[in-house]
């Protein structure tokens, strides 16, 4: 096990993975400095001085557009978050900070295309983005393979989908929880807009991925530069049911709508993943059941809309 680092910079701590992963490696490393400045990665002497100035053993790069939806509004937006944005953190820490170990979270719909053969993909499948938000995290994924030929000491990190309290609702899971959670408190009409809820999808809870981001630090030793690891449940659930669960642990019966602007143009039945070298390597494995990811979920979103009916 590595020893334990004395700076972890991280970018995009604010968001929803980040607000898990500060808490995570704050309750793993009590004694190190967790740092997180704003920083507009898209602004490449902005990156250069904080990576300067802090010097860090770890960066964890979260900072990203995280959807696809986003990411089809604003392509240009993407990409200079999530490639360019990329190569001027990894640049930074070659110039700054060599010895530091940068964690890229990448993300499995990098796999695209590939998952149309029907079986979980593993690290060794071709990446064939089908959106924007996709390509982006596959071109930056790429580029930092390159990158760790010259140097960089970089472990490029694949999740599949993961959800838990505090997610927004652009996101499927948190979308039905938000408007169960709604339904429940009489503040809509249990009727509830949905996209295509045939399709299966390889879940995880998000304090599980936090878990395996902590697990690289304390593994950094064991990873080559450039190791690739997919983070997956080998589960692929679908969205049908997930929804189905919601209804039942919040006790309501709901009619669906199909909300055309919840439906992908692109998408695959079925995306699943194999984690078994994430496993191999890093002693990793999911360990939050499922059922108490949902009711997680719904809980956080129970509160929330109670918080802002008692504001309004």
């Amino acid at each position: 096990m590595a020893e334990a680092p004395h700076r972890i910079l991280i970018t995009g701590a604010s968001g929803f993975v980040g607000r898990h992963l500060t808490t995570a490696l704050g309750a793993t490393y009590p004694s190190t400095a967790l740092l997180t400045p704003s920083i507009d990665v898209r602004d490449q002497g902005m990156v250069a001085a904080a990576v300067q100035e802090a010097v860090p053993d770890v960066c964890i790069h979260l900072a990203a557009v995280s959807t696809v939806r986003g990411a089809e509004r604003d392509e240009d937006q993407a990409w200079q978050v999530n490639l360019h944005g990329t190569l001027h953190m990894a640049r930074a820490i070659l110039r700054h900070a060599p010895d530091c170990l940068l964690l890229f979270i990448s993300s499995a719909d990098a796999y695209g295309y590939s998952f149309r053969a029907g079986t979980p993909v593993t690290e060794h499948v071709a990446l064939a983005p089908m959106s924007t938000y996709a390509a982006t995290k596959a071109a930056a994924d790429l580029a930092l393979g390159s990158m760790a030929e010259q140097g960089l000491r970089c472990v490029r990190l694949r999740p599949f989908n993961h959800t838990g309290p505090g997610q927004s609702e652009q996101f499927v899971v948190a979308a039905f929880a938000r408007q169960i959670a709604r339904i429940a408190a009489g503040l809509q009409p249990p009727l509830l807009e949905v996209g295509n809820v045939d399709t299966r999808r390889d879940f995880l809870d998000v304090r599980d991925v936090c878990s395996a981001y902590v697990a690289c630090i304390e593994q950094a030793t064991a990873l080559a530069p450039g190791t690739i690891l997919n983070l997956a449940s080998g589960n692929a659930r679908k969205i049908g049911d997930i929804l189905s669960r919601l209804q039942n642990l919040a006790g309501v019966s709901v009619e669906t709508r199909i909300d055309p602007s919840r439906v992908r143009k692109s998408d695959v039945a079925s995306a699943c993943g194999d984690a078994t070298l994430a496993r191999a390597t890093l002693g990793w494995a999911p360990t939050i059941p499922w059922q108490q990811t949902l009711q997680d979920v719904l809980d956080d979103w129970r509160g929330r809309v109670g918080a802002a009916s008692r504001e309004s």
